[in-house]
C-alpha cells in the first residue's frame, strides 16, 4: 500500500472536496503507474521498467483556465535520486503498449512526491508548445501516460496509462 506524505494526502483531499462542493466541471484523470506497464524500447526485456515500482497519480485542470494542468504524483519502490541526478518524470501521448513523445514534464518525485500545476504560457513545460495540449490530455485521457525516470531505468521505471476517475471514487 501506499505510504504517501500527508501533505499529498490533504492536497488531493482538499481537492476532491473543493471540486464536489464548487461544481467542479472538468475531468478528473487517474492512473496506476507499474514497471511492468513500461514498454520496451525494442530490446528483448521481459519488463522495461522496475519490475517493484508502483505509483499512482491525479491528473486534473482548473475551472476557467483551459491552459493550466494541474497534477499530484505519488511512487515508491523505485530507485530515487534528486533530479538533476536524472529523476523525472513526464505525461506522454501514447496508447497503451506504444511509446511517444513527452507533451508535458512534471517534477521529478525525488522524496516519492511530486505536485504542481503548468500552464501552456510557461517556457519548458509542454515541449511541442502546442497551444490546447491541456484540454486535449483532459478529453482523451486514455492517449496519453505518465512515466517515472531513473538512472537505473532511464528510459522508464514506471508507467500508467490515464483514464477518467469514477466519480463515485471521489470521497
Amino acid at each position: 500500500m501506499f505510504k504517501p506524505t500527508l501533505a499529498c494526502i490533504a492536497t488531493a483531499l482538499t481537492i476532491a472536496s473543493a471540486s464536489a462542493i464548487a461544481g467542479h466541471t472538468n475531468n478528473v484523470l487517474t492512473t496506476d503507474l507499474y514497471g511492468t506497464e513500461q514498454v520496451s524500447n525494442g530490446m528483448s526485456q521481459r519488463i522495461a521498467g522496475d519490475p517493484n515500482g508502483r505509483g499512482e497519480a491525479y491528473v486534473f485542470g482548473i475551472d476557467g483556465d483551459p491552459q493550466t494542468l494541474c497534477y499530484v504524483l505519488t511512487v515508491e519502490k523505485i530507485q530515487l535520486v534528486p533530479v538533476g541526478a536524472g529523476m523525472a518524470a513526464h505525461i506522454h501521448e501514447g496508447p497503451r503498449g506504444a511509446n511517444g513523445p513527452v507533451v508535458a514534464v512534471l517534477a521529478g518525485p525525488e522524496d516519492g512526491n511530486a505536485a504542481d500545476c503548468l500552464s501552456e504560457y510557461e517556457d519548458g513545460k509542454f515541449p511541442s508548445a502546442e497551444a490546447g495540449i491541456v484540454q486535449r490530455i483532459l478529453e482523451n485521457p486514455e492517449q496519453f501516460y505518465i512515466n517515472v525516470h531513473n538512472p537505473q531505468y532511464p528510459n522508464g521505471a514506471i508507467r500508467g496509462q490515464l483514464r477518467y476517475q469514477d466519480p463515485r471514487d471521489v470521497l
